[in-house]
């Protein structure tokens, strides 16, 4: 016998766990959908030079790669973001600019596997490309925002920093031509201690004075104000380091006018976001009762990365939520809605000698908008009604040979137990208007 598991890092999805997925997939979509981004989608694979160099080493190093059966090496997405890019510049002629786009796909990373992070995840992306509008930027933030808040999330702090403010700060300490490895040093903030990240930059061969002002920096909070005064003298002269302090307080100014509560969306210049391609605004979206748990939601300004492609100037910026980091964390809060069955409505099989009765009544409820699931053997009406318990159904519809002769039927609330009889008088039409108020009454909480 074969033993039935699963590679380390990947996942089988039950039911449960699977339509409490697809719901906030819905509402990712409609919020999407509601600011005007458009769906599309890529291949898994992509030739390998497609992918490579794009995010980092350490993305290098996680992705799954082999020839395929035409020699050629290809590999398997690692984000949407890379692929995304590839996609503009080959068809950009077609989309025209601005363009608007979500994707919501698997991705693939060999990378350890610990709390909310896995080998194969999905992530829900949303980007604009072909603006460099601060616009686009607000917008990225905004999204986030509604998203969260339309998922039912209530404690969740968006931090928001500029990559141009912290190449500003390396100008000024002379670690300009370090930045990569400085700027991954400092994205392991918050997964490792400032001790840690000081002696990994030492490492590196970093001063310790210039250790000491990076860290010094990354800790900086307080009031927005507050803290672009301090990074404002941070970065000194350097022109594009104020072109950084100046895009984070106009993005603050707009979160504000589009009236974002003053908590939500916060400075924190230790957000530096460990994938090459950023080059502007970056934000990071954490759950306030498990911030150890990793961003939910990330993303960033990348003005650079369809250049790879094509000579056409396409900047970028969007964001990404994790949806299975996510799910995991509101799981460990308790906090998932748990969608148990894709029916609201079980029709008991009580009687063989009506299946046409039945087949025809569940047609009628299904063309009328309901979803209804039939049981497909005539078990003890007591044994289908613990299934239906079981399994989350709100309703259940009872209609043996006696209520048939009637013209009659029992509509079960699963919850309460309590049953109301319906004469319909053997009318399909009448049986299915009044099922239909009965269950928009549940929906409504009556």
């Amino acid at each position: 016998m074969i033993e039935p598991r699963t590679l380390k890092g990947f996942r089988d999805h039950l039911p449960a766990q699977a339509l409490a997925r697809e719901k906030i997939l819905d509402t990712t979509r409609r919020v999407y959908r509601s600011y005007g981004f458009a769906p599309i989608d890529t291949p898994a694979l992509e030739y390998l030079e497609i992918l490579t160099g794009k995010g980092s080493e350490e993305t290098d190093k996680q992705l799954y790669r082999f020839t395929d059966h035409g020699g050629r090496e290809v590999g398997m997405r690692f984000d949407l973001t890379v692929p995304f890019a590839r996609f503009c510049a080959q068809h950009i002629g077609i989309l025209g600019t601005p363009f608007k786009r979500y994707h919501m796909a698997t991705v693939w990373r060999g990378e350890n596997t610990q709390r909310g992070r896995y080998r194969e995840f999905m992530q829900c992306d949303f980007d604009t490309i072909g603006t460099t509008s601060p616009v686009a930027d607000l917008e990225m933030v905004l999204v986030v925002h509604d998203l969260l808040t339309a998922i039912g999330i209530e404690r969740f702090t968006i931090r928001i920093n500029d990559r141009r403010v912290l190449t500003g700060i390396l100008e000024q300490i002379g670690l300009a031509e370090r930045s990569t490895n400085v700027l991954r040093a400092l994205d392991k903030l918050g997964k490792a201690t400032a001790t840690m990240v000081a002696a990994d930059l030492e490492a590196q061969g970093v001063s310790s004075a210039a250790s000491a002002v990076l860290l010094g920096m990354a800790e900086l909070t307080g009031p927005p104000a507050q803290v672009l005064a301090a990074l404002e003298t941070l970065v000194g002269a350097t022109q594009i380091g104020q072109i950084g302090v100046a895009a984070l307080r106009a993005l603050v100014d707009g979160v504000q006018q589009a009236g974002v509560a003053n908590n939500r969306v916060v400075i924190d210049p230790s957000i530096a976001r460990g994938l090459d391609y950023y080059t502007g605004i970056v934000l990071e979206c954490f759950l306030d009762d498990l911030p150890a748990l990793g961003s939910i939601c990330s993303g960033g300004r990348y003005d650079n990365l369809a250049g790879l492609y094509t000579k056409q100037s396409l900047p970028g910026v969007g964001a990404s939520l994790g949806i299975d980091r996510l799910l995991a964390g509101l799981e460990e809060l308790g906090r998932m809605d748990r969608v148990e069955t894709p029916a609201e409505l079980f029709l008991v099989y009580f009687d063989e000698s009506h299946l046409a009765d039945y087949v025809r009544i569940a047609a009628a409820l299904r063309a009328a908008g309901m979803a209804v699931e039939f049981f497909p053997e005539a078990r003890r009406v007591g044994q289908q009604l613990k299934v239906a318990a079981k399994k989350g159904f709100r309703l259940a519809i009872v209609i043996g040979s006696d209520e048939f002769s009637a013209g009659t039927a029992q509509l079960k609330n699963i919850a309460t137990q309590a049953s109301t009889t319906i004469d319909w008088h053997g009318s399909v039409p009448v049986l299915v208007d009044a099922i239909h108020s009965q269950l928009e009454a549940i929906r409504a909480g009556h």
